[in-house]
C-alpha cells in the first residue's frame, strides 16, 4: 500500500506554510507528493520548494496555465506520477492549498481503509480555519433541488457529536483519499465541473458504480474555503462565485439523476431556479439572482450537453447503476430550507426595524423639564415602539396623541362616507366591470374607443388595475378606497415626515401635540381644497403621496451611503406614483432637483464630485420616466403632450384664482377660505422666530418657487381636441398648503422653546391667541367636511342613452351609439359611447384623442342635409344607434326621422329621440395594428419596477460560512 499526496495550488501564500507543514508532520507520512501549480503570482512554487525539498526524487512540482481547472491538475498531476505495475493499492491523497491536515489525519483515514477494504474513498472531518472549532462538512449528499447538503446546522461547533465512521454519497476533495485504480477507472473528476461540485459529481459516480465512499470523523482537515466565500478569486470563478456554485450542482443533479427521474427534475429544477431568482431579489441579493439565473440558463439551454454527461456515465459503468437513494438527501429537506428562508427574512425585517428604532432612540439628546413634561402627554418611545409595550391597550387610553389619531381617522371616514360604494361625478368617470379591463387598457397600444385612438392609457391605470386584481376584481373598491384613506394616510405621512424634519432641525425633536397639529392639517388639504369634494382623485392621491416622497428624499443626507442610495431608489417609486396621478409632480421635481444641484455647485463644489453625493437625487428624478415608459413615450410621439400638464380623471372647470392659490381654494367645493387665510397669517408669523428662522425660509423659498411655476403655467393654455383649458394646479395648491404647515411647525416650536426661558404674561396671551387660531384650522375643517355633504360626487349627469342601446354596445366595439347634444341655434356636440361606455382611464384618452375630421363633417352634414351615403358611414364606423338628447331640436329630429336608413327607436326620456341605423355594421371598423415598442416598453417597465422594489428595500446579507471567531 503506498501513498500519493497531490496537491493543487493557485496564489496560496498566505495558507501554504500551514498547509506545508501539516503534509510534511504527518505520523505516517506519504510516499510521494505531486504539486500542480496554476500559474501563481505570489511565490506559492518557490513556497513549495523549499518547504518539500527534503522529499528528493519523491517530489514532483510542476506549473499549468492559470485557466487549468480544478479536475484538469489533478489529471495533470497523476501523469506526474505514474501508477507502477506491482502497486495495485495505491491511494491517492487529495490536498487543496487551503486545506490543513492535523498531523494524524492520513493514519486514520488509512486505519479506515484497513478496517474497511471495501472502501474505495474515504473523507475526513472538515473543520473551519481559522476558528479551529466550527463543523464544515462530515459528509456529503445533494437534495433534490440540487442543494449541497452537510447535515449539520449552521455554525455547528465540533463536540464529537459525529464522530462516527459512515457510509456517504461524497466527500469534500480537499483531503480526499480515494483508490487510483478507482479514480481512474471512473475517469478522473469531470472536467465540466471546473472548481465546484465535482467531489458530489465524482461521489455519486463511484457510488452508482458500487463503490463506497465513507467518512472518517477521527481524521481532521482544516478548511479556509477560499474560492467559495471569495476570499480568492480564480481565473475560473471571476467574481460570480455563485454562478459557478449553482451551474455546478445543476450539472451535478442532471448528470447523474436516475433516466426515469430526469423529465420531472429538469421542469424541477429550472423552477426553482425561477424561484430562488425571486427569493434573491428580495433580500436584494441582485447579483446572485443574476448568477442563479445565468446558471439555469447555461445548464438548461444546453440539454446536448447533460446528455453527453449522461451517455459517458453509463459508458464507464458496468451494468446498471447502483441503488443511491438511501445516501440522497431527504425529500422533505427542501421544504424545511424554504421555512428557513422564510424565516430569516422575518427575522431580517425585525432586525432591521429594531436597528431604526434603536438608532432614533440614540440620537435623542436629554430634554429640558418642559420638554419631558410634554413628552408625558404622549408616547414614552417614538412611533415605532408602539407595539413593542405589552400593554398596548392601556397606553392606548390613556395616551391622548393615540386617542386623538384614532378618533380622526374614525371622523375622517365618517365624513368622507359617500365615497362609500360605487362613486362617480365630477372627475370621477364610472369604473370598468373588472380588472381585466384596466389590464387591457394598460398594454394595449390600440383603443377601440371614439372613431379609434393610439393615444396611452394613463399611468395611473396600472396601479389601479394591480389593486383591483389584489381585491379580488372589485374595481369600485380601489377608487372608493383611494378616496376615503387617503386623508389618513396623508396624516399617516405627515406625521412621519415631520417628526424626521424636526429631529434634523431640533435635536430633541418636535413637540408630540405639534406634529399632532401639523398632520391633521396637511391631512385635510385635499378636502379643505375641493379637490375631495369635486372627485379630482389625482390630487387626492399626490396629497396623500407627497409627504412620504419628502421624508423619503431626506435620506439623500443620510451620513450612510447604502442608505442613500435605498432613498434614492424609494423616492422614485413614489415620485412615480405621483407622476402616474399629476405628471407635474415629475416636472416641478426635476426643477427642484436641477435648482438645489445648481445652488450647491455654487456653495459647495466639493460635494458634487462625488457620485455618492449628487447621484441619490438625480436616479430618484432620472427613475421616474423609465418607470413611466409605456405612457410617458407614446405621449410625446402621439402629439399629447399636453397630458404631462394635467391631472388625473376627467377634465373640470378650472376656477383657481389668484386668491384661492393663497387660501388652497381650487373651487367652490372647498373649506371657508378664511381657515387658509388663518394658515397663512401662521406661516407668516412663523418667520419671526430666529431660532428656526432658517428652515422656515427654506419652506418659504419652495413655496414662492411653486407659486411662480404656478403663476407662470396658469397662463398657458392647453388647446385639446375638444376644448381649450389651463394646466391643472391642485398639485401647486397642495405644495403651498404642505410648506405652510411645515413652516408653522418649525416656527411654533422655536417660539415655544423661547416660553421655557422667558414667560411673561403678554406673550404667554400671544401664544394662547395663536394656539387657539392654529387649532380652528384642523378642528374648522374636520367640522365643516361633517356637516357639508354636499360634493360633485353624488350629482353627476344623468344617464341618456336608454338601458337596451347600453345593453347592444356590450356585444362589441362596432355596437357604438352616437349621442347628439345641443341644437342648431346654439351648436351641436357629439361622442361616440361603446361597449360599457367612458370608464376611468379611458375618459383621458378620449380627451387626448385627436378630432376625427372626417366624421365631424359626417355629424355636420347629419344635422343639416342628411344622405343616405351619411348613414351607410355611420354604420361602416360601428354606429348602431343615434341619439338625440332632450329637449331635441325639432328641425334635427324631423330631418332624422325622413332619413332612408334611420329607423326610429324608443328613448326612456319623452324629450329625447332616437333613432337604429339600419346599414350593416363594420365590425372590423376599429380594429388598429398594434406596436412592437409598447411591448418593448412594457417589459421594460416591469423590470424597472422589479429593480426598483429590489434595490430600495433593506439590505440583507448573509455572510458566507459563519463568522470567524
Amino acid at each position: 500500500m503506498s501513498v500519493t499526496a497531490l496537491l493543487v495550488s493557485h496564489d496560496g501564500a498566505r495558507w501554504l506554510p500551514a498547509v506545508l507543514a501539516g503534509l510534511t508532520g504527518q505520523t505516517l507520512p506519504v510516499d510521494r507528493v505531486a504539486v500542480v501549480d496554476t500559474t501563481s503570482r505570489d511565490g506559492s512554487v518557490d513556497l513549495v520548494r523549499e518547504a518539500l525539498t527534503p522529499l528528493g526524487e519523491r517530489l514532483v512540482v510542476d506549473v499549468v496555465p492559470g485557466s487549468t481547472s480544478y479536475p484538469a491538475a489533478v489529471r495533470h498531476g497523476l501523469g506526474l506520477v505514474p501508477s507502477t505495475a506491482d502497486d495495485l493499492d495505491e491511494w491517492i491523497w487529495l490536498l487543496h492549498d487551503d486545506s490543513n491536515p492535523e498531523p494524524t489525519a492520513l493514519a486514520a483515514l488509512l486505519e479506515a481503509a484497513a478496517t474497511y477494504p471495501e472502501a474505495a474513498v474515504l473523507g475526513p472531518k472538515l473543520r473551519e480555519w481559522p476558528s479551529l472549532r466550527r463543523l464544515l462538512e462530515v459528509g456529503l449528499t445533494i437534495s433534490g433541488t440540487g442543494h449541497r447538503e452537510t447535515g449539520l446546522e449552521r455554525g455547528e461547533y465540533d463536540q464529537g457529536q459525529h464522530d462516527e465512521v459512515r457510509e456517504v454519497l461524497a466527500v469534500n476533495t480537499a483531503g480526499m483519499l480515494v483508490r487510483r485504480r478507482v479514480l481512474e477507472q471512473l475517469g478522473g473528476l469531470d472536467e465540466e465541473l471546473p472548481i465546484f461540485g465535482n467531489d458530489i459529481d465524482f461521489g455519486w459516480r463511484a457510488a452508482q458504480a458500487g463503490h463506497r465512499t465513507l467518512v472518517v470523523p477521527q481524521a481532521v482537515v482544516f478548511h479556509a474555503e477560499a474560492a467559495h466565500r471569495g476570499v480568492r478569486r480564480t481565473p475560473l470563478t471571476g467574481r460570480h462565485t455563485h454562478y459557478q456554485e449553482r451551474r455546478a450542482a445543476l450539472f451535478t443533479s442532471l448528470a447523474n439523476v436516475s433516466g426515469r427521474a430526469l423529465p420531472w427534475q429538469y421542469v424541477r429544477l429550472f423552477l426553482g431556479s425561477l424561484l430562488r431568482v425571486v427569493g434573491f431579489l428580495a433580500v436584494r441579493s441582485v447579483g446572485e439572482a443574476l448568477d442563479e439565473l445565468a446558471a439555469a440558463l447555461s445548464v438548461h439551454g444546453r440539454p446536448r450537453q447533460v446528455l453527453a454527461a449522461r451517455r459517458e456515465r453509463a459508458a464507464r459503468r458496468e451494468g446498471e447503476p447502483a441503488d443511491v437513494r438511501h445516501l440522497m438527501a431527504p425529500r422533505w429537506l427542501p421544504y424545511r430550507h424554504g421555512l428557513d428562508f422564510v424565516t430569516d427574512l422575518a427575522s431580517a425585517a425585525t432586525s432591521q426595524a429594531s436597528d431604526v428604532a434603536e438608532r432614533r432612540r440614540l440620537a435623542r439628546a436629554p430634554e429640558p423639564a418642559r420638554a419631558r413634561e410634554e413628552r408625558r402627554a404622549g408616547p414614552e418611545d417614538d412611533d415605532d415602539a408602539y407595539l413593542t409595550d405589552t400593554g398596548l391597550v392601556a397606553r392606548f387610553f390613556t395616551n391622548p396623541v393615540a386617542v386623538v389619531l384614532v378618533l380622526f381617522g374614525f371622523l375622517s371616514l365618517l365624513a368622507g362616507r359617500e365615497a362609500f360604494g360605487s362613486i362617480t361625478g365630477g372627475a370621477l368617470s364610472p369604473v370598468p366591470g373588472s380588472a381585466s379591463d384596466w389590464w387591457s387598457l394598460h398594454v394595449s397600444s390600440w383603443h377601440p374607443l371614439g372613431t379609434g385612438t393610439d393615444v396611452p392609457a394613463p399611468a395611473y391605470v396600472l396601479p389601479f388595475a394591480v389593486a383591483a386584481t389584489v381585491l379580488l376584481g372589485h374595481t369600485g373598491a380601489v377608487v372608493s378606497g383611494l378616496m376615503l384613506l387617503a386623508v389618513p394616510i396623508a396624516a399617516w405621512g405627515a406625521w412621519r415626515l415631520l417628526g424626521v424634519v424636526g429631529r434634523l432641525v431640533d435635536p430633541y425633536g418636535l413637540p408630540r401635540w405639534l406634529v399632532v397639529w401639523g398632520a391633521l392639517s396637511y391631512a385635510l388639504v385635499p378636502v379643505s381644497s375641493g379637490a375631495w369634494g369635486e372627485g379630482r382623485f389625482g390630487t387626492v392621491a399626490v396629497a396623500a403621496l407627497l409627504p412620504w416622497t419628502a421624508r423619503a428624499a431626506l435620506g439623500f443626507v443620510d451620513p450612510d451611503r447604502d442608505r442613500r442610495w435605498r432613498a434614492a431608489w424609494r423616492t422614485g417609486l413614489l415620485l412615480a406614483l405621483g407622476a402616474a396621478f399629476v405628471p407635474g409632480l415629475w416636472l416641478f421635481a426635476l426643477l427642484a432637483t436641477g435648482v438645489v444641484l445648481g445652488s450647491a455647485a455654487l456653495i459647495a463644489p466639493r460635494l458634487l464630485r462625488e457620485r455618492d453625493s449628487w447621484g441619490p437625487p438625480v436616479v430618484a428624478v432620472a427613475a421616474t420616466p423609465v418607470l413611466l415608459a409605456p405612457w410617458l413615450l407614446p405621449l410625446l410621439t402621439t402629439g399629447s403632450a399636453a397630458g404631462l400638464l394635467l391631472e388625473a380623471g376627467r377634465l373640470t372647470p378650472d376656477r383657481v384664482t389668484f386668491g384661492g392659490l393663497l387660501t388652497g381654494r381650487l373651487n367652490d367645493l372647498g373649506a371657508p377660505a378664511w381657515l387658509g387665510v388663518v394658515l397663512l397669517v401662521l406661516a407668516f408669523v412663523a418667520l419671526l422666530p430666529r431660532r428656526t428662522r432658517v428652515p422656515v425660509l427654506i419652506c418659504w423659498l419652495v413655496a414662492l418657487a411653486a407659486a411662480l411655476v404656478c403663476g407662470l403655467v396658469s397662463h398657458l393654455r392647453l388647446d385639446l381636441p375638444a376644448v381649450s383649458t389651463r394646466p391643472s394646479l391642485g398639485l401647486f395648491v397642495v405644495i403651498l398648503q404642505g410648506t405652510s404647515v411645515v413652516a408653522v411647525v418649525l416656527g411654533a416650536d422655536a417660539y415655544l422653546r423661547r416660553l421655557d426661558e422667558h414667560h411673561p404674561v403678554w406673550q404667554r396671551g400671544v401664544a394662547a391667541v395663536l394656539s387657539v387660531a392654529a387649532a380652528v384650522v384642523p378642528l374648522g375643517g374636520l367640522a365643516w367636511w361633517l356637516t357639508t355633504p354636499d360634493d360633485a360626487m353624488t350629482r353627476d349627469a344623468a344617464q341618456t342613452v336608454p338601458a337596451y342601446m347600453e345593453q347592444s354596445s356590450l356585444l362589441g366595439p362596432e355596437h357604438g351609439v352616437l349621442v347628439l347634444d345641443g341644437s342648431v341655434g346654439d351648436g351641436i356636440t357629439y361622442r361616440i359611447r361603446r361597449d360599457d361606455g367612458t370608464t376611468l382611464g379611458e375618459d383621458e384618452v378620449l380627451t387626448l384623442s385627436e378630432e376625427d375630421t372626417t366624421l365631424t363633417r359626417e355629424v355636420r352634414t347629419l344635422v343639416s342635409a342628411p344622405t343616405p351615403s351619411v348613414v351607410a358611414s355611420l354604420g361602416a364606423r360601428g354606429i348602431e344607434y343615434v341619439v338625440l338628447t332632450g329637449p331635441a331640436d325639432g328641425r334635427v329630429s324631423a330631418l332624422l326621422d325622413a332619413t332612408a336608413g334611420l329607423d326610429q327607436a324608443s328613448a326612456e326620456d319623452r324629450s329625447t329621440r332616437a333613432w337604429h341605423v339600419d346599414r350593416p355594421l363594420d365590425d372590423s371598423a376599429l380594429q388598429g395594428s398594434g406596436q412592437w415598442w409598447r411591448t418593448v416598453l412594457l417589459v421594460v417597465q416591469g423590470l424597472a419596477i422589479l429593480l426598483s422594489l429590489v434595490l430600495a428595500a433593506p439590505t440583507v446579507r448573509q455572510r458566507r460560512g459563519g463568522d470567524d471567531d
